[in-house]
């Protein structure tokens, strides 16, 4: 099967499963993109599964610019072929925030260099480049489960530097970040519980947002029973 042939097949496929119900659904909880096809996230890992592994398909797929291609390219790119000048000109691409969280834990998180990234794109003003670098620490909080408490702990002036951002996925993302770190471990939580504590005394209605959502969850029984149990 030639290139052109396959990801035509794969468009095809895509096509075959749009669901414009799913689209006016996707748009009530603002999830939107031009060209959208409302194939649900499910639908799309069976592909990915089926595809398995392909950098030239995905880097294919994702110049297509529809939010299911986008999403899919992230679930079958190989993160070892990655390079930075991808990455740059991915997340420029990115305009809503479901395509933004998939490519950061399907495939960004993976990437070797993704620290630099992070701290490169925080910097940045672009709201969607901005909110990629918070939801790739809330990621990598929730997933990798071998690194220190130290790498975690150094993520926090990074969040506080995003905290005053009022922009909707921005500072959900930064409350994202801010929580998974504080879900880790108990050490963890006193940590971002002090951090938040210090942010909530910040002059931004955001700030205070953020820290007090992130306060809320992480003292909460739940929560403290659940990471007692962990130890």
């Amino acid at each position: 099967m030639s290139e052109t042939k396959e990801i035509n097949e794969v468009i095809k496929e895509l096509k075959s499963l749009s669901d414009p119900r799913a689209v006016e659904g996707m748009a009530k909880f603002g999830i939107r993109g031009e060209k959208r096809l409302g194939v649900s996230i499910p639908e799309l890992r069976k592909m990915a599964k089926r595809i398995n592994k392909d950098h030239k398909l995905a880097l294919k797929l994702w110049s297509r610019k529809i939010p299911e291609t986008m999403i899919l390219a992230s679930m079958v790119d190989d993160p070892e072929k990655v390079t930075e000048q991808q990455m740059e000109g991915w997340v420029k691409d990115i305009n809503s925030w479901d395509v933004c969280d998939q490519l950061c834990m399907n495939l960004f998180k993976k990437v070797p260099f993704i620290i630099k990234k992070i701290k490169d794109w925080s910097r940045r003003d672009g709201e969607f480049v901005k909110r990629t670098a918070y939801s790739l620490i809330a990621c990598l909080a929730w997933h990798d489960k071998e690194s220190s408490d130290e790498k975690f702990i150094n993520f926090i002036p990074i969040i506080k530097s995003g905290v005053t951002d009022e922009r909707n996925f921005v500072k959900k993302a930064v409350n994202w970040a801010l929580r998974n770190i504080g879900k880790r471990n108990l050490n963890l939580n006193k940590v971002v519980i002090k951090a938040a504590k210090e942010i909530k005394k910040m002059d931004s209605k955001a700030a205070r947002w953020i820290a007090s959502d992130a306060i809320c969850e992480l003292t909460s029984e739940k929560i403290q029973k659940r990471l007692a149990k962990r130890g």
